[in-house]
């Protein structure tokens, strides 16, 4: 980037807290600009002036207020963007939920769709609208945040490993795809991180860090445009064991894993459940 030349662009999608919000304070530290999509107005303007952001600079930042399950939404966001500002260097699909499910119970199912809804396919969709311009100028990084939680089913996390598993082929099969076309896919595998979605874990979490500590280790994978990379390096080592260890030993043990509270807690999955199940229905 020269004196004359624009700022690179970001687009992140998740950033209203946890790993997102990390993120985002790290790309802009780099005087990136920021393009921040969450849910909620409120706290992506906070996000943005805890990165020491004006959030009204619209030269600088763009806040997007959407649930990320709004594909229509999406792509008239990704077009006004690609017309606005032009392409985007880094696309990070990182939007997600994470609850037990109980598949006996009906309600549950709900929830398992709303998971896989949020993890997966609006993770393609945040990607999708920038393949073709990142292809045509020969140059990018798409990228999207997994989990270690993904390589195995773990008890009560049906939805949950389902929709990372199914979010890392996807990447790979896209990865293949892109490759000799200049344009990077990346796969960041987080372990354990201390945020909102594991604050009511109730099982120990080893390895756990800082979304800052993750956010350290994200940007040089994302600019070196490794394939898949998980954080910290220490889950790396488990990831591979999980790979490998057969399926009667890792049943046995499994089967000891601490469960995943389902969201019965949680007022607004409730609310998002239903709003969902509502709109299946009509």
């Amino acid at each position: 980037m020269t004196a004359a030349s624009p700022a690179p662009i970001v687009l992140l999608t998740g950033a209203s807290s946890g790993i997102g919000a990390a993120l985002a304070a790290a790309y802009a530290a780099r005087g990136w600009r920021l393009v921040l999509i969450a849910r909620r107005a409120e706290l992506l303007e906070q996000v943005a002036r805890d990165a020491h952001l004006d959030p009204t600079d619209a030269a600088r930042v763009r806040l997007i207020a959407a649930d990320v399950r709004d594909t229509d939404r999406l792509r008239l966001e990704a077009d006004t963007l690609l017309r606005e500002w032009g392409c985007p260097q880094v696309v990070i699909a990182n939007a997600g939920i994470s609850h037990g499910v109980d598949l006996s119970q009906a309600d549950d199912l709900d929830v398992a769709i709303d998971i896989m809804d949020i993890n997966w396919a609006a993770a393609l969709a945040t990607l999708a609208p920038f393949i073709a311009p990142m292809r045509a100028r020969g140059s990018g990084a798409l990228v999207g945040i997994a989990s270690v939680a993904g390589i195995r089913g773990l008890p009560c996390h049906a939805a949950y490993c389902a929709s990372k598993a199914a979010l890392i082929r996807s990447l790979e099969s896209l990865r293949v795809e892109l490759r000799p076309s200049g344009v990077k896919v990346v796969t960041l595998s987080p372990g354990y991180i201390e945020t909102p979605m594991t604050a009511g874990n109730r099982f120990r979490m080893p390895f756990l860090i800082s979304p800052d500590q993750f956010a350290r280790h994200a940007l040089p994978a994302i600019d070196a445009g490794r394939a898949y990379v998980t954080i910290p390096w220490q889950m790396g080592w488990l990831g591979k064991f999980l790979h490998v260890v057969p399926r009667a030993v890792f049943d046995h043990y499994a089967g000891r894993y601490g469960r995943k509270a389902r969201k019965d807690d949680c007022e607004p999955c409730q609310a998002m459940t239903r709003r969902n199940r509502m709109r299946r229905r009509r």
